[in-house]
C-alpha cells in the first residue's frame, strides 16, 4: 500500500496558485457537498463565556480553530491584512432594528381578573438578541436625538437677524410660509443659504450652497423642496417685523424644549395602579434613585420650569425633584411627593400629574426577579405612551431598565446594553434622561400627537395667511429676487429699507432675549453632566496637505493613498506624504485591496480610460526621489485591455470569498473576479502575485442606459457554493435604481425617483437581521429598498438638510458629507444627533475608518485658552458684514482627518475625556441675555459656552472665530 502523503504549505501554495477559476468552483462546490459548516461572524455571533473577551488584531489560524463552529447563513468571514479595524468589516453594513425591541400584545387587565382590550407594546429588556453581550458590543452610546440646537432652526439662524420670509400656497391651494437667510455658520466662510418651509405637515428645512457669482431667487430656492418645483403664482414678501413671533410660535409646536416625566413608586407583587399610588412613602432604595435623579426642590416661589405644579401655594405637594440635562429643564412628578389621601383610594391628585406625562418611571422595589411580572397596562392611562422600569439590585449595586414603548411610538435609542446592568450609577442617571428625552421626542411622532399638531399647524397658518396675503403693506421692493437685499433705489428709499431693517433686527433680538428669560430657548448649552468625547469625533490624521483631492482609500491603520491633479500620494500618519505616480497618470477612481495585496486605479478619461492593476509591495519600503514616482509610460504592463473606456467601476465588499469587480463600458457591464478566494490568499499569501492576469472575464451584461452608480450586492446563499440565490448588482441610471443578477443578466427595476430634477448619491448595501437590503441616496432622500420588489415601503426613509455629496454607514450612524458640512443621523430612524460645518469637506474613503479633508484647522485648546472666560460682545447683527473671503479657505492647507469606527460601532470605550474647549468670540448661539436669564439657565457662564461648544463641534475640525465677527446677513 502506497503511504500518504501529506502535502506542505509550499506545495499547497503552488498547486493553488495554478488552478483556474472553473476549477476552484469546481473543488469548493465539492466540498460544500461534504459539509456545509461555514465559519462566518454574523450580527448574531456570541460567546457563550460570560467573560469579555478581546477580538483578534490579526488573522491567526489556531485561535480561528479553538471556535466552534456555526451553522449560520450570513456575511462571510473577513480576513483582516494590515489593518486592526478590518476585525470590524463584517459589522460595517449590518444592522438590526431589534437592538430597539420587539413588539408584544401585552392584554391590559382589570382588577378582578377580567381581560379589557389589549395594548401592543414594544419591550426592550437588552435580551432580544441573546442572553449574553454580543461579540461586537452594543450600540448604547447615550446621544440626544434631534437636539433643538440642532433642529430649531428659527430661532437659531434667523430670530434676530436680517433675513426674509415670504407667503404663498402650493398648486393644492394649501398656504405656505417661506423663511430665507444667508449665514455663515461658526464664521467658517462658508455662507450658506438656509430655507425653512412652513407648512400644516411641519417645518422642512434645507441648506444651500451659496456662490458669490450666482445668487439665487426665491423660485430657485422654493424648487428645491418636494413638490415646490412648479408654483401657479409666486410668493410675497413679508416686511412686518411682527411676523418673526408668528413663526417662532410655529416653530415652538415641534414641541417643548422642557421636559416632566412621572416617578412611580411600585412595591413587590403590587398589580394595579390603585396600589402604586397609595404607596404614602418610598423605600430607602427608590429615595436613593430619585436623588440620583436630580435635587430637591421647594416648590414655593420656584421661579424656573414646573412642570405643571403649583409654585403659589402647595397644592401639589411642597417637594419636587428638578434637573437639568443639556439645556433641557426636567421636572420629574414623583408619586411619593405629590399630595395623599388616605381616604381617596385612587389618588386623584398623583394620577392627575403622573397619568398625563408621555412617559413614565416605574421604580420597581424587590430586584430584577420582579420585573417579569410587570404590565404596562397595571397603569390605566392612554396618554402615556413609554414606560422605564427600574430596579435596583442591592447585591451588586446595580440597575436594571427595561423599556416598554407603545406600538405606534417609532424607534429611538439608545439601545439597551446586554445585559441591561448599569454598575455606575452616573453612567445610568445619563442613559436614562436621554432614552426618556428621545422617547418623549418619539411619541410626539405617534397618530395621537401627530394629528393634533397637524391640525393646530393648519389653523394658525390659515391665519396667518389671511392676515399676511390681505396686508397692503408694502413697498416697491415686494417683487425682488432674495439675492437682491440692497437694491439701488432713490435715496430716500433707501433709507426708509434701512430703518425698516434695523427695526426688524430690534424686534427679533427682543424676542429671542424674552424666549430665554422665560426658559424656552432651545439652545442646549448648559448641562450638569461631565464633559464627554462624542463617538465622532474626528482626530487629525495629517496636517498639512496641500493639494485638493479627487479620490483615495486607505491602506493598514496608518497609510493612505490619495490621487490629486498633480498625482498620486502616499500618506502616513504623522510622517511625509511621497508621489507615487506623477500627473501624467491622471486617476479617477482608486482602491486598495489589502486581502489580495493589490490596487486598483481608473486613469485617463474617454475612451482612453482604462483600470491598472499594481501590487502594494511595489510601493511599500521605496525611497522617495524626484525620479521615484511612477508615469504615464511607466504603467502599460498594469492595464487591463477588457476595460478599455470604462467609466465607472465597482468591486465587492471586503469579507466575501472572492474578490469581484463589475465595470462599466457605455451601456455594457464586465463582470470579474479574482483568481484566488480570500481564504486561500490568507493561507499562503506567498502565492497571490497576480497583477492584470489575476483578473479572470466572467461574463457581459446589458442593461438599458449607461449607469451612473454600481453597487455589488454580495448573497449569503451563492449557488456556486451550494446556496439557492445569486449575486447582484445594482445599477443606476438617472431616474431609477434596477437590480441585474450576475449569473442570468435579468434585470429588475428597483425603485423610481421622482422629479424632474434628479441626484442620485449612493447605493449602498446592508443586511438587516442576516437579510441584504439596499439603502438608496438620491437628492435629500435615503430610502430602505429590500431586494424583494413587492416591498416598496417607505416607513424608514428619512431626509437630509443637504444634498449629500457621499454617504457612510456606520451603524448605528450615518453620515452624509457635503461640500461644506457633515450631518450625522442614526440610521435605524433617521434621526438628526450632529452637523459640523467645514469648508472644502472631501469624503476620501470609508473601507475601514472614516478619513476625509477639509481646510478647517484644528481645533485644540491649551489650558489656559480653556479656562479664559468669554467677553461680553457687541451683538453686530445690523453691522455691515465683513467680507466671507477676508481668511479664505484657498490659503489654508488641507488637513486630513479620521473618524475610528470602533468609538461609532460602541467595540471600545474611550476613557479620554473631553477637554474644554477655548470658547471664540461671537460663537454662542445666544448672546449672554441678563443676569436674570442666566440664573434662570442655573449654570454659570463659562460653564454655558464650554458645553455648547463640546456639543456642537466637540473637538472637531472647527476654527477659532475672531473678535467681532458675525453671520453673513447679505450678499453685496
Amino acid at each position: 500500500m502506497k503511504s500518504m502523503m501529506v502535502p506542505t504549505s509550499a506545495g499547497l501554495c503552488k498547486s493553488g496558485s495554478s488552478l483556474d477559476l472553473s476549477a476552484l468552483s469546481k473543488d469548493e462546490a465539492e466540498r460544500t457537498q461534504v459539509s456545509k459548516l461555514r465559519r462566518v461572524f454574523t450580527t448574531h455571533a456570541r460567546r457563550r463565556s460570560t467573560r469579555k473577551k478581546e477580538l483578534v488584531p490579526g488573522f491567526n489560524l489556531s485561535h480561528m480553530m479553538k471556535e466552534p463552529l456555526r451553522v449560520v447563513h450570513s456575511v462571510p468571514l473577513s480576513f483582516p491584512h494590515g489593518s486592526s479595524t478590518n476585525d470590524l468589516i463584517s459589522r460595517r453594513g449590518v444592522f438590526s432594528r431589534r437592538h430597539y425591541g420587539s413588539v408584544e400584545l401585552l392584554p391590559q387587565v382589570e382588577t378582578d381578573g377580567g381581560e379589557l382590550n389589549g395594548r401592543r407594546f414594544r419591550v426592550e429588556n437588552g435580551e432580544a438578541l441573546g442572553e449574553t453581550e454580543e461579540i461586537f458590543g452594543s450600540p448604547s452610546t447615550p446621544v440626544l436625538e434631534n437636539p433643538e440646537y440642532q433642529t430649531r432652526w428659527y430661532f437659531k439662524y434667523f430670530l434676530g437677524k436680517l433675513h426674509q420670509n415670504y407667503v404663498g400656497s402650493d398648486n393644492d391651494k394649501s398656504p405656505f410660509f417661506l423663511s430665507v437667510v444667508l449665514t455663515d455658520a461658526n464664521n467658517q466662510c462658508v455662507p450658506q443659504y438656509r430655507a425653512i418651509l412652513w407648512k400644516k405637515t411641519g417645518a422642512q428645512k434645507i441648506s444651500l450652497t451659496y456662490a458669490a457669482n450666482k445668487p439665487m431667487t426665491v423660485k430657485q430656492i422654493l424648487s428645491n423642496f418636494p413638490n415646490m418645483e412648479k408654483l401657479d403664482k409666486g410668493p410675497k414678501e413679508i416686511f412686518t417685523p411682527d411676523i418673526q413671533k408668528d413663526l417662532l410660535l410655529l416653530e415652538e409646536q415641534e414641541g417643548s424644549v422642557n421636559f416632566k416625566f412621572g416617578v412611580l413608586y411600585a412595591k413587590p407583587g403590587q398589580t394595579s395602579d390603585d396600589e402604586m399610588f397609595s404607596n404614602e412613602n418610598g423605600s430607602s432604595d427608590f429615595d436613593r434613585f430619585i436623588n440620583l435623579l436630580g435635587g430637591k426642590i421647594r416648590l414655593k416661589s420656584w421661579d424656573k420650569y414646573r412642570g405643571g405644579l403649583d409654585v403659589k401655594g402647595d397644592m401639589t405637594g411642597r417637594y419636587s425633584i428638578y434637573t437639568i440635562y443639556e439645556g433641557h429643564e426636567i421636572m420629574f412628578h414623583v408619586s411619593t411627593l405629590l399630595p395623599y389621601s388616605k381616604d381617596n383610594r385612587q389618588q386623584v391628585e398623583r394620577k392627575r400629574h403622573i397619568g398625563n406625562d408621555i412617559v413614565n418611571i416605574v421604580f420597581l422595589d424587590g430586584g430584577s426577579s420582579e420585573m417579569n411580572h410587570f404590565n404596562p397596562s397595571f397603569i390605566k392611562s392612554q396618554f402615556t405612551h413609554v414606560f422605564a422600569l427600574v430596579t435596583h439590585e442591592t447585591t451588586d449595586d446595580t440597575y436594571r431598565l427595561h423599556v416598554f414603548s407603545e406600538e405606534s411610538v417609532p424607534l429611538f435609542g439608545p439601545s439597551l446594553p446586554c445585559p441591561p446592568a448599569f454598575r455606575n450609577s452616573q453612567e445610568f442617571r445619563e442613559f436614562l434622561l436621554v432614552k426618556m428625552i428621545n422617547g418623549e421626542k418619539a411619541a410626539f411622532n405617534t397618530p395621537t400627537f401627530s394629528q393634533k399638531r397637524e391640525r393646530t399647524l393648519d389653523m394658525l397658518i390659515k391665519d396667518l395667511y389671511s392676515e399676511h396675503m390681505n396686508d397692503s403693506r408694502g413697498n416697491m421692493l415686494n417683487r425682488r429676487a432674495f439675492s437682491d437685499v440692497l437694491p439701488d433705489p432713490p435715496r430716500g428709499s433707501r433709507r426708509k429699507e434701512e430703518a425698516r431693517q434695523v427695526e426688524f433686527v430690534r424686534i427679533g433680538q427682543a424676542l429671542k432675549l424674552d424666549t430665554i428669560v422665560k426658559g424656552d430657548a432651545p439652545t442646549s448649552l448648559a448641562t450638569t453632566g461631565l464633559f464627554k468625547r462624542a463617538p465622532w469625533e474626528p482626530h487629525c490624521f495629517y496636517p498639512d496637505f496641500s493639494n485638493e483631492i479627487v479620490c483615495g482609500d486607505s491602506w493598514g491603520d496608518t497609510r493612505l493613498l490619495v490621487s490629486t491633479e498633480s498625482g498620486t500620494y502616499l500618506i502616513e500618519e504623522s510622517l511625509a506624504h511621497r508621489l507615487v505616480f506623477d500627473k501624467s497618470v491622471v486617476v479617477k477612481q482608486l482602491h486598495v485591496v489589502e486581502a489580495h495585496g493589490i490596487l486598483l486605479l481608473r486613469c485617463e478619461k474617454g475612451r482612453d480610460c482604462k483600470i491598472y492593476v499594481f501590487r502594494l509591495s511595489d510601493f511599500d519600503g521605496e525611497v522617495s526621489t524626484d525620479n521615484s514616482a511612477r508615469g504615464r509610460q511607466d504603467i502599460k504592463d498594469n492595464r487591463l485591455e477588457k476595460t478599455k473606456g470604462c467609466h465607472t467601476f465597482s468591486i465587492s465588499r471586503p469579507g466575501g470569498s472572492h474578490l469581484r469587480m463589475v465595470v462599466a463600458i457605455g451601456k455594457k457591464l464586465l463582470l470579474m473576479q479574482w483568481r484566488h478566494s480570500a481564504a486561500w490568499t490568507a493561507w499562503c499569501p506567498a502565492s497571490d502575485t497576480d497583477t492584470v492576469e489575476g483578473f479572470q472575464y466572467i461574463r457581459e451584461l446589458q442593461v438599458t442606459e449607461t449607469p451612473l452608480l454600481l453597487t455589488l450586492v454580495d448573497s449569503s446563499l451563492v449557488k456556486s457554493g451550494g446556496g439557492t440565490s445569486d449575486n447582484h448588482i445594482c445599477v443606476a441610471y438617472r431616474h431609477q435604481f434596477d437590480l441585474v443578477n450576475e449569473r442570468t443578466g435579468e434585470i429588475t427595476h428597483l425603485h423610481t425617483v421622482e422629479g424632474s430634477r434628479v441626484h442620485l448619491v449612493a447605493a449602498i448595501d446592508l443586511y438587516e437581521d442576516q437579510e441584504p437590503e439596499l439603502l438608496l441616496c438620491f437628492n435629500h432622500t435615503c430610502h430602505f429598498q429590500k431586494l424583494n420588489v413587492e416591498n416598496t415601503s417607505t416607513e424608514f426613509d428619512f431626509h437630509w438638510n443637504s444634498v449629500p455629496n457621499s454617504i457612510v454607514c456606520a451603524f448605528p450612524y450615518i453620515f452624509a458629507f457635503t461640500p461644506d458640512s457633515m450631518e450625522i443621523r442614526l440610521i435605524i430612524n433617521g434621526n438628526l444627533v450632529q452637523t459640523m460645518v467645514m469648508p472644502k469637506l472631501n469624503l476620501i474613503c470609508s473601507k475601514n475608518d472614516i478619513f476625509f479633508a477639509t481646510t478647517a484647522p484644528e481645533f485644540f485648546s491649551s489650558k489656559s485658552e480653556r479656562l479664559q472666560l468669554d467677553k461680553q460682545e457687541r451683538d453686530l447683527s445690523t453691522s455691515p458684514p465683513s467680507s466671507p473671503h477676508s481668511s479664505s479657505p484657498e490659503a489654508r492647507p488641507f488637513r486630513l482627518y479620521r473618524i475610528p469606527l470602533h468609538t461609532l460601532s460602541g467595540t471600545s470605550t474611550c476613557e479620554r475625556r473631553c477637554p474644554t474647549p477655548s470658547v471664540p468670540h461671537g460663537t454662542s448661539e445666544v448672546h449672554e441675555p441678563a443676569s436674570e436669564a442666566g440664573r434662570l439657565l442655573a449654570v454659570p457662564k463659562v460653564s454655558d459656552h464650554q458645553r455648547g461648544l463640546s456639543r456642537s463641534c466637540s473637538s472637531s475640525p472647527t476654527p477659532h472665530q475672531p473678535p467681532g465677527s458675525t453671520f453673513l446677513v447679505a450678499p453685496k
